[in-house]
């Protein structure tokens, strides 16, 4: 019992190079064996705005929601109704928001305050997105909970949708515990992470706070962005690692690299957060976004193919300078090595793809939508993992998915196991430091009695670290 429950522990906790990050469990809001239904009533004239005047527009309208599923339905009243997205918005399909708190204070759904309806419209299975973050949590990374539903505006059925958790100080809360009230970015197109001077209404605009909006505090963003752009190269290695944790990005670009994500920050300067953690002050690096990934192309450009060890673009100090440092490009080869070894096991990723793609079909073909930006027809929506669509859809998962890893594992440069030039940063899988428990907290992240017994139990210490534990009955 005891092993199995480890196994299921380590499906929920990742790993970081300064403690652990809790990746929480899927509740009935992320259903992952059914589609659930969402259906959302609102005023017609209001659905009217939404689709016309206020397209490009994120206010926010009155709306009644209400989810379904096998096992669990609720109602919340009163929520905000509007489109979200960039290009999408010009799509016959469109992604929609729902946010629960936007007219009723602290009013949330199975602990989010919001809920993210992505379309999906680019992509033929379907399943691009939620592998991506699958992915990045199989390898212990931060990542959004996914699920699929359908969505119902005023009972016409609008088609199949991935319902992707929001980025806010909830998605903090559950996962950085006692270690969630920092500061976190959206970064959007023309976040290069380039020095744009001291004033911080340069970067407002490209790196929106999402928390501690009060305050509205950019000095800390700005002092990172001024040491990866202006530290000597004899001081950057340990200047970097001073305010931004360098081993999680490195992990994390290795995905980026592989799923594809050239709308991330390596390739189009887009799409990513950085949160900057409270316990240490250091940035972390997380993934947004991951539609256009796994073949998904509008450059003609050969992804499957293109080289891990110079895939990013020009221009990006973040990867110029962190990889012109030999230690940081050995831990690279590292955890490259790692993930093909580990998580990009064809075999296993296929699997999970086909067993998804049985639990969605139903909705998929009832979904007209997915028709009307490229023609997907439901030929193209079953046959989706082994047959590449064409157009935009360069290759099929399969087919991508087979050849990305092949020309990975043959681009892989040994790992040197190079000594971290500063040898107080801390960066190392192995780093140990003393660990004294103040709190736990179960699964589900209610707080619990520290020496609780025959139960598995997170323990947080003072600086905001986590460690598994069961202790049994003597």
């Amino acid at each position: 019992m005891i092993k199995k429950l480890f196994s299921v522990f380590n499906l929920v906790i990742s790993l970081s190079a300064f403690g652990q990050t809790v990746h929480p469990l899927n509740n009935e809001a992320f259903l992952q064996n059914e589609v659930a239904s969402v259906y959302v009533t609102i005023q017609p004239t209001y659905l009217d705005l939404i689709l016309g005047d206020s397209l490009y527009s994120d206010y926010n309208f009155p709306a009644d929601f209400k989810y379904i599923s096998s096992i669990y339905q609720d109602s919340v009243f009163n929520i905000g109704f509007r489109l979200r997205g960039n290009t999408s918005r010009d799509a016959g399909k469109k992604s929609f928001k729902i946010g629960f708190n936007d007219f009723v204070a602290g009013q949330k759904f199975k602990g989010l305050e919001k809920m993210n309806l992505n379309g999906n419209h680019n992509d033929p299975s379907q399943l691009r997105s939620r592998l991506s973050n699958q992915l990045l949590a199989k390898d212990s990374l931060t990542a959004a909970r996914t699920s699929f539903v359908r969505l119902y505006i005023n009972n016409e059925y609008k088609g199949l949708y991935l319902n992707v958790e929001h980025f806010d100080d909830e998605f903090l809360q559950k996962r950085f515990i006692n270690n969630d009230q920092g500061n976190l970015y959206k970064c959007l197109y023309g976040a290069d992470l380039m020095n744009w001077g001291p004033n911080q209404s340069n970067y407002q605009w490209t790196y929106e706070l999402q928390t501690n909006k009060v305050a509205n505090d950019y000095s800390g963003l700005i002092q990172f962005i001024n040491v990866l752009n202006t530290s000597s190269d004899t001081d950057f290695p340990c200047a970097i690692q001073s305010v931004f944790d360098v081993d999680n990005y490195l992990k994390t670009f290795v995905h980026e690299i592989l799923i594809a994500h050239w709308d991330g920050y390596a390739v189009n300067k887009n799409n990513y957060y950085l949160y900057q953690r409270p316990s240490d002050g250091k940035f972390m690096f997380l993934e947004y976004d991951m539609d256009n990934t796994f073949g998904i192309d509008w450059f003609g450009v050969d992804w499957t193919n293109r080289n891990i060890n110079t895939w990013a673009s020009s221009g990006r100090p973040l990867n110029q300078r962190i990889f012109a440092v030999p230690y940081f490009k050995d831990r690279f080869n590292y955890y490259m090595q790692k993930a093909l070894a580990e998580v990009y096991l064809e075999a296993d990723i296929m699997a999970d793809l086909q067993q998804t793609q049985t639990i969605i079909l139903a909705a998929g073909f009832e979904d007209t939508y997915k028709e009307l930006d490229y023609g997907f027809t439901d030929y193209d929506f079953q046959n989706a993992l082994t047959i590449a669509f064409g157009q935009h859809v360069t290759f099929s998962l399969q087919e991508y998915i087979h050849n990305r890893i092949l020309s990975a594992n043959t681009q892989a440069l040994p790992v040197q196991q190079l000594e971290n030039p500063c040898q107080n940063s801390g960066v190392s899988e192995l780093a140990a430091e003393d660990f004294v428990p103040v709190r736990a907290v179960d699964l589900l992240g209610r707080e619990i009695d520290v020496t609780i017994k025959n139960q598995l139990i997170i323990l947080v210490d003072k600086q905001g670290r986590t460690k598994k534990q069961v202790v049994l009955y003597e």
